[in-house]
Order: C-alpha cells, then sequence, then structure tokens
C-alpha cells in the first residue's frame, strides 16, 4: 500500500547572505548633478617662486617680482555613463499559492540587495582601481609581507601629500586574514558604534580599514589605500516603482532605474593607492 506523506511548506524563504556597501566610505558627493548630465571642472595651474630683486639692475625689464606668467584653467568632464534599470512581474496566483512570500514589496528589496548594489559597487571599485595614481607591480602578498606593503602605499600618499585622516584601507576577507597572522601588525579595534554600523572593523596607522566580499572587487585584487577626496560617486537619479494589476498583468509589476557612475578627479589620483595580489604558484 503507498502512503503519500504529508509536506509541510513554512513561511520562510532561504535568502541569500548579502552584504551591505561602504563605498560611503571611499567616495564623496561633492558635486551636484541635479538638472545636469555632465558636470566641468576646472583645473587651475600655479605660478613657480622667484627670487625678488630688490636692486633694480640696468636694463632690467618687467616685474622685480619675477617674469610674469599667465594661469592655465583647463576643466575635466564628468559625464553619467552607466544608466541601467530592471523589471519583473509576480501573478496574483503565484503570490497566494507561495504563502504571501512572492511579494513584490519584499522581491523590490532583495532586487537592490542581491543585484544592484553589488553592481554599482563592483563598477566603483573598478573604476578606482584602474585609475589609481600609484599601482606597484603585482606581488604575492603573505603574512611576512602584507604590513611593509601597506606601509608602502601610505608612504606613497604621505608623499603626495595626500591628508593623513580619513583614509581607508579596503581589503577582501583573504587579505585581512594575512593581517591577523602578521606579527608586526597591531589593529585597534576600539572603533566607535557609528564607524563599525558603515562597515569599518578597525583602524591600522591611522586608516580605517574595511573588508569587501572579492566578486566586488577586480580580479586579483590586493588592497586599496584612499581617501574620500579623490573619487565622485553620483547617483542621479534612484527609481523604483510597483504597479498594481496594470494593463495585460493579473499582479504585481516591479521596475527600476538607477543612473550612476564613479570619477577619479585628476588632481587626485595620487590619494589612490592600489596594489594586485599576484596569485603563488602551486607548489
Amino acid at each position: 500500500m503507498a502512503i503519500n506523506l504529508a509536506t509541510k511548506f513554512l513561511p520562510y524563504v532561504d535568502e541569500k547572505f548579502t552584504t551591505e556597501s561602504k563605498k560611503s566610505l571611499l567616495t564623496n558627493q561633492d558635486f551636484d548633478w541635479t538638472g545636469a548630465h555632465t558636470v566641468k571642472v576646472y583645473k587651475v595651474s600655479t605660478s613657480k617662486m622667484n627670487d625678488y630683486t630688490r636692486n633694480t639692475p640696468e636694463g632690467m625689464t618687467g616685474s622685480r617680482y619675477g617674469q610674469i606668467k599667465d594661469l592655465d584653467a583647463t576643466t575635466e568632464e564628468m559625464t553619467l555613463k552607466k544608466d541601467r534599470s530592471f523589471t519583473f512581474a509576480i501573478d496574483k496566483l503565484d503570490a497566494d499559492e507561495t504563502a504571501k512570500n512572492l511579494q513584490a514589496a519584499s522581491a523590490l528589496e532583495r532586487q537592490l540587495r542581491e543585484v544592484v548594489i553589488p553592481e554599482v559597487d563592483a563598477y566603483t571599485y573598478g573604476v578606482m582601481c584602474d585609475k589609481a595614481g600609484t599601482k606597484p607591480a603585482a606581488v604575492t602578498l603573505d603574512e611576512t609581507n602584507i604590513y611593509t606593503q601597506i606601509l608602502a602605499g601610505n608612504n606613497a600618499l604621505d608623499n603626495a601629500e595626500v591628508p593623513e585622516t580619513g583614509r581607508v584601507i579596503v581589503v577582501t576577507p583573504d587579505v585581512y586574514v594575512l593581517m591577523k597572522r602578521c606579527k608586526d601588525i597591531t589593529m585597534e579595534t576600539d572603533i566607535g558604534n557609528d564607524l563599525r554600523l558603515k562597515g569599518v572593523i578597525s583602524n591600522l596607522d591611522g586608516a580605517m580599514v574595511i573588508k569587501v566580499p572579492k566578486n566586488r572587487l577586480p580580479e586579483n585584487f590586493g588592497f586599496l589605500i584612499v581617501h574620500p577626496c579623490a573619487t565622485v560617486a553620483p547617483t542621479k537619479l534612484e527609481d523604483y516603482k510597483i504597479h498594481e494589476d496594470p494593463p495585460g498583468i493579473s499582479g504585481s509589476l516591479v521596475e527600476g532605474r538607477i543612473a550612476y557612475d564613479a570619477f577619479v578627479l585628476d588632481n587626485k589620483v595620487k590619494a589612490i593607492y592600489y596594489q594586485e595580489n599576484q596569485a603563488s604558484e602551486a607548489v
């Protein structure tokens, strides 16, 4: 005799693990794209120092202050390139017969958390690594050299006169393990709760340390030392809608659009130091 055993479906959705965006710690919103698709920023040159001529020699022409120089005022343009969208529908019967787990509002929140935010993060980190002002040759990072390499990065920013306060060190979870194993690294973990909520896990040599999943970073990513002044990351438009019973659909239609980009300012590229991690050769 065959017996059909009862199957119980719980009102529970097996959600994927996701990480909140930490982009705001690494970038700035210093420019306003309201009413514009392109923003132009001036870059103004300076004049060199001269020896002041106190006593005018015979035959001297011009100023005692030196040769008069015209300053250059050129512009760099930042035009938004990313205009992305998504759409999906949820049938009324599907919503009803999945114990109300397939709902438009929760599905939209899931789409943002698992698709939109990771895409924007990955794009922004990619731009920062590509435009970094200092990119030394790739090395194989391990627990014996990780601190030396980070010191070299901070030293490069020091020599470029990048502000010492506000720097951020971005690492993958794997590289963070190397840092924890390194006997030369002592990280301060007494971080304020407001920074912990944003994703800061420790402080090293005055720089905040954050972990970013490697799937949001370029291949062979080692670490990134940045100052937020270097990268402008505007989100000009975020538009998300839920339409109930639109023409042609018995249920909900969800639509979303986001226009964003990331730009590294020409005069601030030295505020980004990118170290690539060369994979170790198999023995």
